[in-house]
């Protein structure tokens, strides 16, 4: 086991070596280079994370150090189509991802990720919600479609996240994509204005969130800081218009069993 994780090594530094070799030649790198990039890094990460796990500790609070919920992926946009209505599904695929994770389900097809965010939309017309929901209304949408029961949390602390993820209980935050883009370079265009995604673990020893985010093919355990991800919490403004997400009050949403 160990062989092989040095061979990659080996492999990985060659990458490494020959990028910053192109860098040299080029002030122009692309996007998708640098992705890659970040995405080998990780999976070398990843590797040495699975080969040897540093041990979990209990600090002080009585809360672990590092937890983590293992759950399917589900995408906002699961064919790979982002007209309407998927460029605004991620309320309904950041529900989804509680949902299936409460319910045990271990794997899905593309075709069931697309007909079960369908439904919930058809739910939200009813209630006469737009494509954008506030935490309060997607409260709501989990109550009475999914059939859990909810709490919003104003002004939450990383305490707070720890608390209930260390409790095996995902955490929906709505967010400003714009500020997320900082640590994803897999959004288009700079990222959305207003984005919703699930978090699912932390890691004090890399501080570090563990999140399902519903918005990207690559968003399935993507990690961001604790800085950049505290400080994108921003529920949709009061105003209407995302493009003022700013403004929108430090909020989150927790379903409940």
């Amino acid at each position: 086991m160990f062989k092989i994780f040095f061979i990659i090594l080996i492999i990985i530094f060659i990458v490494l070596i020959s990028f910053f070799a192109f860098q040299k030649k080029s002030s122009v790198i692309s996007p998708k280079i640098e992705n890659k990039v970040e995405e080998v890094k990780n999976t070398v990460q990843d590797i040495k994370d699975t080969i040897a796990p540093k041990p979990t500790k209990i600090l002080s609070t009585g809360l672990p150090n590092k937890h983590l919920i293992k759950t399917v992926f589900i995408k906002q946009s699961p064919e790979g189509n982002w007209d309407e209505p998927w460029q605004d599904a991620c309320e309904e695929a950041a529900m989804l991802t509680v949902d299936y994770f409460y319910k045990n389900v271990s794997s899905i097809t593309t075709e069931q990720n697309r007909d079960a965010i369908l439904k919930m939309i058809d739910f939200e017309t009813t209630q006469k919600f737009s494509s954008d929901m506030n935490a309060s209304q997607m409260a709501v949408v989990a109550q009475k479609y999914l059939g859990y029961q909810t709490k919003i949390i104003d002004n939450p602390t990383l305490e707070d996240f720890k608390k209930y993820l260390s409790q095996d209980i995902p955490i929906i935050i709505p967010a400003d994509g714009k500020i997320l883009y900082q640590e994803n370079k897999h959004f288009n265009n700079g990222g959305p204005y207003y984005h919703n995604l699930t978090v699912l673990g932390y890691d004090d020893t890399k501080n570090q969130f563990i999140v399902h985010d519903v918005g990207t093919k690559a968003g399935a355990y993507f990690k961001y800081s604790y800085q950049l991800l505290m400080e994108s919490i921003h529920d949709f403004p009061i105003s209407g218009n995302k493009e003022y997400i700013a403004t929108g009050p430090k909020r989150v949403l927790v379903l409940i069993k």
